[in-house]
Order: C-alpha cells, then sequence, then structure tokens
C-alpha cells in the first residue's frame, strides 16, 4: 500500500436529501466539506458503497461510468444530478488483481455506474468531478469477516494519492429516523456510537481485539436496534480491514436527527 492513502468511512445520509438542502443533513455537509478540505487531492478514488452487494466483490471498470439513481418518492430534479467524474480501469483492474491474490473471487463490471453511496458524497466532497473513481460492491450475506479481509486484500493496491472510501451510515433504522425521537431512542443510538468510537479509535485495543469486535459487532449495545441488517456498517469493515489500525478521533454528525460517525485512517507505508 502506497504511503500516500487516507482511508475514510462516511455516513452518507438518506438518499439525495444532502444536495438538496435538506436541514437534517446540514452538518453532515458541513463534516464532509470539512474532511475534503483537510485532505490532500486524491489522484483517484475508490469507494465500497452500502448500496450495491454482488455475490462475488465486484468492480467497476468502465471509463465513463453513468449514475445510478437508486432512490424513490423524491423531487424530479433529484434525477436530474450531474456527477460525471471518469472512471479508472487501471485502478479497477489492481483492485481485481489484489482480491484474486488473496484467494478473494472477483469480477470487473464495464457498465455498472454509480449509486448515490457515491456520487452524492463525492459530489459535496470534490464537485468539479475531476477525480477517476471506481466502486467496488460489498457481497450478499454482509459477513464481517469477509469483509475484513476485503480491506485487507486491498493492502496490496499501490497507488499514490489513492482515497478509499466506506460509504455507509454507522446508524441506519428506517424507521427510527421517522419516529418521533424519545429518550430511549436517543439512548440507544448514542450507546452504540459510543462503542462503535471506542472500536475504532482506542489505541489501547490489540489489533486482534479491535478485528474481533468488528466481526461480532452485532453483540455491542443496541447493535441490532441501530442496524435491523448490517449493510451499512460492512464499508466501514473493508475501512478497517485495509488500515489495520485505530482511526484518528471519531467525527460525529446529527444526520436525519440521529448522531452518526465518520472515521478517518491514514495508513503507513
Amino acid at each position: 500500500m502506497s504511503n500516500k492513502t487516507d482511508v475514510l468511512f462516511i455516513s452518507h445520509g438518506g438518499g439525495p436529501l444532502p444536495l438538496l438542502g435538506d436541514p437534517d443533513h446540514r452538518e453532515m455537509v458541513e463534516r464532509l466539506t470539512e474532511i475534503a478540505g483537510q485532505l490532500r487531492k486524491p489522484a483517484a478514488i475508490l469507494v465500497i458503497s452500502a448500496h450495491w452487494e454482488a455475490s462475488l466483490p465486484t468492480i467497476t471498470s468502465g471509463a465513463r461510468p453513468g449514475l445510478i439513481y437508486d432512490y424513490y418518492g423524491f423531487p424530479p430534479e433529484s434525477y436530474q444530478i450531474e456527477y460525471p467524474c471518469p472512471g479508472e480501469p487501471a485502478l479497477a483492474r489492481q483492485v481485481h488483481q489484489a482480491l484474486e491474490r488473496a484467494g478473494i473471487a472477483a469480477r470487473l463490471d464495464d457498465h455498472r455506474g454509480f449509486d448515490h453511496g457515491v456520487f452524492v458524497p463525492l459530489k459535496l466532497m470534490y464537485p468539479a468531478a475531476d477525480i477517476p473513481c471506481v466502486q467496488l460492491s460489498l457481497v450478499d450475506g454482509l459477513d464481517a469477516e469477509m469483509h475484513l479481509a476485503i480491506g485487507k486484500a486491498l493492502r496490496a493496491l499501490d497507488v499514490d494519492d489513492l482515497l478509499v472510501i466506506g460509504s455507509g451510515f454507522s446508524f441506519h433504522n428506517m424507521e427510527a429516523f421517522f419516529a418521533p425521537i424519545t429518550p430511549e431512542i436517543e439512548a440507544r443510538n448514542q450507546a452504540f456510537e459510543d462503542w462503535l468510537a471506542a472500536t475504532c479509535t482506542d489505541t489501547r485495543l490489540a489489533e486482534s481485539e479491535r478485528a474481533e469486535r468488528l466481526i461480532h459487532w452485532d453483540r455491542a449495545p443496541h447493535a441490532r436496534f441501530c442496524h435491523p441488517r448490517e449493510e451499512h456498517l460492512m464499508p466501514l469493515h473493508v475501512c478497517y480491514g485495509l488500515a489495520g489500525r485505530p482511526s484518528e478521533p471519531s467525527i460525529v454528525a446529527t444526520i436525519l436527527g440521529k448522531k452518526a460517525g465518520m472515521f478517518h485512517w491514514k495508513v503507513p507505508a
């Protein structure tokens, strides 16, 4: 892995709402803008989005990927959003080779476009759309150990100024997003966020213990309340598998009335 790699797990909000001026996403927009301003501009971006699951890890390899408006019931302008960043077939091939060499069967897809887990945060962070981007899928079944292994395999990448983004959400209970805010819901949300922040950032944890906590994430306080289904958490597992070390202090935003965490790793050579 190049010594010029940043790894970032972000909570990407609800559909296209962050791009529509929604007040419940104001803090998220501010945090992502701040993060982008603090990072050196990447030469290429690899995104693992919660919104693509496949039977094998699959990598977009087209030179000009389109956009997939994979959300429903939003205003017409939501389906006219543009983010014409180029693909990066050479990076896609490197990702494919890294996975295969680690014994993880993978495939390339030169037709698939970018879902909103990719283009919404990137449009906020890098609005010029001038940085080549590749997307890597999750694996259906959502096995935590598998996604840690995928991240570990990506350590073989040798790309200067690469930014790897796990695009998910540290809290993803759809019913709770739209339920009245109560002290009980707030306490459950906060307890899981505290556990996640400690797991990712605590320098006193051995890496074997950190990995074990993430493998058994569903034992965390209120884990299944915060994640009835874990697809929005698995991008974080890929990020940690790649980084293999504690993250920088967590970055917190209130999104749709819930506390949500983001984590940044600087990966050494």
